[in-house]
């Protein structure tokens, strides 16, 4: 027998079922799920916009990407790139589902977090300023690595400041699923924001063959990384 479907095998149920369905039902539900559809993608991009905005915006992590790229070439450059990412994503999580919490709890946390922070740029600042400049040199590796990334997000302020404002934004109420949908948008996002940094590091390799450009180029690092490191200090 040919097969003709549901409606042929049970014609009854099927005319039940729509003529028993409401009018206004059926008028209003593709409305209702448009609607909700709507507000789920309004949502998402905003949290994207935030997630650009933090991550593109010039600070620590992005100027060592930045750096990597120039001089270790994009492979070493993507493995600091993506370091970093799963580093903040992590701590976007840990804040998101209670972290922030502790902080409150404990204000020396805050200061210390804040202090180490300068601490940790202003070694890097020291490690970029006595550079010897040459390209795809092993020193400065340690740095410019998949755990050295994910640290510097740990002890980086603009990191924190990141998490706790979009946290507080889009999941205030704590909830755990809303905390993960930002933290995978979020993740998306950081990574190729960090990877333009780098990408345009090795873009700049032509113009930085010279030792003494790599000096001068990380020498200006260097300063931006102190002026951060003060501007903590100052805040």
């Amino acid at each position: 027998m040919k097969n003709r479907g549901l409606s042929a095998i049970f014609p009854y149920q099927s005319m039940r079922i729509f003529f028993n369905t409401p009018v206004w039902s059926l008028r209003n539900v593709p409305h209702s799920i448009s609607s909700e559809v709507g507000v789920m993608m309004s949502m998402y991009l905003s949290m994207a916009s935030f997630a650009l905005a933090a991550s593109i915006s010039p600070g620590p992590v992005n100027l060592v990407s930045l750096s990597a790229g120039a001089r270790h070439g994009l492979r070493v450059a993507m493995g600091h790139v993506a370091g970093a990412t799963l580093g903040f994503t992590l701590l976007l999580v840990l804040i998101g589902l209670g972290l922030h919490q502790l902080l409150v709890l404990l204000p020396w946390l805050t200061v210390a977090i804040q202090w180490a922070g300068v601490a940790f740029l202003l070694y890097l600042a020291w490690r970029l300023a006595v550079d010897n400049g040459a390209l795809h040199s092993a020193e400065g590796g340690a740095v410019a690595s998949f755990a050295g990334g994910a640290l510097m997000q740990w002890l980086n302020p603009k990191a924190w400041l990141a998490a706790i404002a979009g946290t507080g934004a889009f999941a205030a109420d704590g909830d755990a699923w809303r905390v993960w949908q930002f933290a995978a948008i979020y993740c998306v996002v950081c990574y190729l924001s960090l990877a333009c940094w780098a990408i345009a590091g090795t873009c700049l390799q032509p113009y930085l063959q010279a030792p003494q450009r790599v000096r001068v180029f990380n020498r200006m690092l260097a300063g931006l990384l102190m002026a951060s490191a003060g501007y903590l200090v100052l805040a």
